[in-house]
């Protein structure tokens, strides 16, 4: 597969509209869901432990378990809420746990994958690692359809 050729690569960024365009990595309502979901889990747990009468050994095992569960899922509700995905004339980015770069002459092939949640491009790169880029907006997910068809067809 090879790189379309530098006019329709021109073609594309025109395409796309002005750049850089900017926006939220996750659809609003996925991210409200998120925090819905969070705060359910968080009085759960909480009623939970209020109505637990035993107080075995493990119990402060469990207890941290789960602590640290809830932990890991505020962090990654957090960096859903936060996460924005760009492209400019350099290529694609989106800031996440690490920050997700790849340059346009990098991408190899790129897929649109419509899933119910999110709306993805998974961007396979030279190096064969792919790299994959939520777009929660209108503007990201036309933008992703349109360099989808110019990195699947390779120009």
């Amino acid at each position: 597969m090879s790189a379309p050729a530098p006019e329709d690569h021109a073609a594309l960024l025109r395409a796309i509209g002005p750049l850089p365009l900017s926006g939220q990595a996750w659809p609003d309502w996925v991210r409200i869901l998120t925090w819905v979901v969070l705060a359910v889990l968080g009085v759960q747990v909480v009623t939970t432990a209020i109505r637990a009468p035993s107080q075995q050994p493990y119990d402060t095992l469990l207890i941290a378990a789960v602590a640290l569960c809830f932990l890991g899922l505020l962090f990654v509700s957090w960096h859903m809420q936060t996460s924005i995905t760009t492209i400019d004339e350099r290529g694609l980015r989106q800031t996440w746990f690490t920050r997700r770069e790849v340059a346009w002459e990098d991408v190899r092939y790129a897929r649109f994958v419509p899933m119910v949640f999110s709306k993805r491009l998974v961007v396979f790169t030279h190096r064969g690692r792919p790299m994959i880029f939520q777009g929660g907006t209108r503007e990201l997910r036309a933008a992703f359809l349109k360099i989808a068809e110019v990195y699947t067809s390779g120009g």
